[in-house]
């Protein structure tokens, strides 16, 4: 059997990465979770996840610094990440793209709306078992 893919989510808000796992998990997919970006950046170092699902607001490194951080290695470069924000913060599609958010997601959001945009993401068909897809 392929390998799941491995997602690393990464927020301060433990329900939040608590909701989110589970999500992805009965999904198929491999999880990893963090509490801040920091944490987030030396999991992604040791791990490569095949997508980074990350708050923008958060303690030690936010999600821009996070992002940015990932971009600019080579084993996390083309690492596709989705955003999830409570603020709409001012970010271009030029700026987002050159570190790799591929999607903006505002809070409150639905768990099914996050996944299904790492089915699209991960080029899988919604409710694949992500074990199978890779």
């Amino acid at each position: 059997m392929a390998k799941p893919p491995l997602i690393l989510v990464v927020d301060d808000e433990p329900h939040i990465v608590n909701v989110l796992s589970v999500k992805l998990q009965k999904a198929g997919f491999d999880v990893v979770c963090a509490m801040d970006g920091q944490a987030a950046l030396e999991s992604a170092f040791k791990a490569t996840p095949d997508l980074v699902i990350t708050d923008y607001q958060m303690p030690r490194l936010n999600g821009w610094e996070l992002c940015d951080a990932l971009a600019r290695n080579e084993s996390t470069r083309s690492t596709p990440v989705i955003m999830l924000t409570a603020r709409s913060h001012n970010i271009s599609e030029d700026d987002a793209r050159a570190i790799n958010i591929k999607a903006m997601i505002g809070k409150p959001f639905s768990p099914r709306e996050v996944l299904n945009k790492t089915y699209e993401l991960l080029g899988m068909t919604p409710g694949t078992e992500a074990a199978k897809a890779s």
